[in-house]
Order: C-alpha cells, then structure tokens, then sequence
C-alpha cells in the first residue's frame, strides 16, 4: 500500500505591526522524528535556525510563501494568511494526499483534500515543522529590516506593538513596510506622521 503524503502548514507573523505574513508548507519522510521540534513559539532562536535547517535537508518537499503589507492591507490579514498558506502548498514540489493546517480555517480552492487542526502546532509534526520554517522565514525578514532601519528595533521585537516599537513609530514615522490598515499605525497615518528618508 503507498505511502500517505501528509503536509503541514503554519503561518507566521499575523499579529505584528510591520512586514509580511510568512506560511509554510512541509511534507516529512515516514517516522520521522527530530528531538526538539515543538511549536516554534517556545523554541529558543538558536534552536529554531537550527531545526529548520535540518528540516529543509530532510523533508520530502518543503516551501515557504508570504503575503506582503499591499496584499494585507488589499484583502485584510485573514485572506492574506490564507492566500500565503495557499501559496505554499502549490510551491510544494510533491503534491500530497492531505493538508493539515494550524488553527481553525483552511483556505479555500485548496486541490487537495484539507484540515484544519486548532492548536496544531503542537500535535503533529508536519505542522511543527512548517511552523518552525514559517517563523524562521518571517524572523529573517525582520532582521532585514533591522539592517535598513536600525532606529526601530525590529531585531528585538520582531515587529509586534511594544512600547519600544510604538515609540520609534511615534518618533520616526510609519516606513512603507509598516501594516497600512493595523491600529496604530493607521492612526499615525491619518496624522500624516510618514518616515523620511
């Protein structure tokens, strides 16, 4: 009897203020196992860097896809996400029997039968591994950032609405890759508080 291909997908970065929103897609070989691989949020980044890379090397096919801030503020963060989760799984290089995706919806017009398993993440591997992947994609792009605007701290808070984050916006401006349609960024906006060069 063949082998059931499943694929796991997560995505990455839904809540920050700033960049895209990164999904990924990964079909693993039968019993396989990596220690440490849990739902990327509690793993430590050195360790994340780590197990994606051993996931890449392992997986059967693997694919990481993102929506950027003009899709996000287009179709809204929730059609962006899926649109991105769609992505990766038509940029798998094997197509699998059956998706199993993290949290409560799965996009639609999906061509292969799908899934959504809330909490996922952290029961089954598939969707650990596309978590890991998804979350490494997304961190790599912050630092990107980080390197282009040091002044606003991207590299520690990865984004989200801290109290460092808001000040900077506050101080600096709101950049091109900020979430034109997420509170507060939006409210800067109204005020014509934009970043200059």
């Amino acid at each position: 009897m063949a082998t059931i291909l499943s694929a796991g997908v997560d995505e990455a970065g839904r809540g920050p203020l700033v960049g895209s929103v990164f999904a990924a897609a990964v079909i693993l070989p039968e019993h396989f196992d990596l220690p440490g691989l849990t739902d990327s949020k509690k793993l430590s980044e050195k360790k994340r860097d780590m197990l994606a890379q051993m996931i890449k090397e392992q997986a059967v096919a693997w694919s990481i896809a993102f929506a950027d801030p003009d899709e996000i503020l287009r179709l809204n963060i929730l059609h962006a996400t899926m649109a991105a989760m769609k992505r990766a799984v038509e940029g798998l290089s094997v197509a699998p029997d059956k998706v199993w995706i993290d949290g409560n919806r799965v996009p639609k017009d999906l061509n292969v039968p799908a899934e959504a398993v809330v909490k996922g993440d952290s029961k089954i591997i598939e969707i650990s591994a596309a978590s890991v992947l998804a979350k490494t994609a997304r961190d790599a792009e912050m630092y990107e950032l980080a390197k282009r605007y040091p002044q606003y701290g991207f590299d520690r808070h990865k984004g989200y609405g801290t109290a460092q984050h808001l000040a900077a916006l506050k101080q600096y401006g709101v950049l091109p890759e900020h979430r034109r349609d997420f509170a507060p960024v939006k409210t800067l906006l109204a005020q014509g508080n934009l970043f200059e060069e």
